[in-house]
């Protein structure tokens, strides 16, 4: 367990890169055991999930090292067996482990997935386009297997909600059938173009991506040939928009794409913010008198969920009330109490997160239960005053690439310690 130290009330300033996304490379290492050459990914963000997805990959012979922000993955000698329970416990995006070795192997068990508790989230929709392109599904204590013996066909499949992680497995178990798939209700987020791309980039036939209609011809072989470039992290690059709007006197955050952005920065904007959009970077100047806002999170090209609790302490600065309400995940709300206890004018009542202005915010000892509720308490400590002690703050690392090293180039005094163990169980 981690703890993160901040001393705040420093006004930040400087510049800060932007790293890999985060919820493209957790699909894209499943991908590439699809692939039958070693793969090489670039720009790939320093996170706990993908040294927790290594630890997956050489549970079945797969070798891999990483350095540098550069990935590489040796699957040729892959061999089928019990994959880590712990570890596949450890993140949400382990279950695309299921599609992806189910289109290798046409056979696969897999736990459950883990990850963080923001509320329901099944796989229902995923276990549904598995049966559909021809794959036996059994779930059992925990545990799904599946096995297509007569190998996977393509098909027409509806997703009956807008599903990233039921899109993206599709895909994966789709892209070696036999025939034509067809996703349609597909998710059109920028993390789907991404693994479109890496994948067909080895060979695959995928169109549509970033449509809701994905058609998919299968090939016999992927073989990679090229280093991927995994896209900007737009929820990381959303995070140091709205700290730096929050708590900065000048901050320019570089490797951005704007167009991911675009749902998030008019709520910026709105709310006063005056940005300086560049080609691939933003420039937040100091900003002060903003504005109340509503945020309702939607499926994208709407405002992520991912980025509803990152823009919560921004909301304190303004000089009325701002609403959110996240139709994604209504239960998102573990930052809730956690905000209050450092002064936050906070509440949820009957579905929306209700924030009014807050001028004495606090360091206070407070619990990052989810990577973006510590992402809320981490910004809104850099803007309190005295110090914030955020427990397991191993949530924040498995989301923000090299977050202390970044931090306190901009000033930040921020540090991650080792928990004491009496502190983990009195959080826990």
């Amino acid at each position: 367990m981690k703890k993160m130290n901040i001393r705040g009330g420093r006004r930040l300033t400087g510049e800060v890169t932007i790293g890999g996304a985060k919820n493209s490379t957790v699909a894209l290492i499943p991908a590439a055991i699809l692939a039958d050459t070693p793969v090489r990914f670039d720009m790939v963000p320093d996170i706990l999930d993908v040294h927790n997805l290594m630890t997956i990959l050489n549970s079945m012979n797969v070798h891999s090292t990483f350095g540098d922000g550069v990935l590489m993955i040796d699957p040729t000698q892959i061999q089928e067996g019990p994959l880590p329970s712990r570890a596949i416990k450890s993140l949400r995006a382990s279950y695309y482990f299921m599609g992806a070795l189910l289109g290798r192997f046409n056979r696969a068990t897999v736990s459950f997935p883990g990850g963080d508790n923001i509320g329901p989230r099944p796989i229902d929709q995923h276990i549904k386009a598995f049966r559909a392109l021809g794959a036996e599904v059994e779930e059992n204590s925990g545990t799904v297997t599946m096995v297509a013996p007569n190998g996977l066909r393509g098909t027409t499949i509806f997703l009956d909600v807008v599903s990233v992680g039921a899109t993206i497995n599709t895909i994966l178990a789709a892209v070696k059938a036999v025939g034509t798939t067809v996703i349609e209700n597909a998710a059109k987020e920028p993390e789907i173009i991404d693994m479109a791309t890496f994948l067909n980039n080895m060979g695959a036939h995928i169109r549509g991506a970033g449509t809701d209609v994905i058609r998919i011809e299968g090939v016999a072989s992927l073989n990679a040939t090229n280093t991927h470039t995994i896209i900007p992290d737009r929820i990381e690059a959303g995070t140091y928009l709205a700290l730096a709007a929050a708590a900065g006197d000048g901050i320019m955050i570089h490797n951005i794409i704007p167009e991911h952005l675009e749902s998030f920065t008019a709520k910026l904007l709105e709310m006063g913010v005056d940005l300086v959009v560049n080609e691939d970077s933003i420039y937040v100047p100091h900003s002060e008198n903003l504005r109340g806002i509503q945020v309702k999170t939607m499926p994208f090209p709407g405002f992520a969920t991912d980025l509803q609790q990152p823009i919560t302490p921004l909301m304190f600065k303004a000089v009325d009330t701002s609403t959110i309400i996240d139709t994604i995940y209504p239960k998102r709300l573990k930052h809730v109490p956690q905000l209050q206890k450092m002064g936050g004018n906070i509440r949820s009542e009957d579905g929306m997160i209700i924030v009014d202005p807050s001028d004495e915010l606090h360091g206070m000892d407070v619990d990052a239960g989810e990577i973006r509720a510590g992402a809320a308490l981490m910004i809104t400590g850099l803007m309190a005053k005295g110090e914030t002690r955020i427990h397991h703050a191993e949530n924040i690392l498995r989301g923000y690439d090299r977050i202390v090293d970044k931090l306190t180039a901009l000033n930040a005094d921020i540090e991650i310690t080792e928990e004491e163990p009496s502190i983990v169980e009195e959080q826990d």
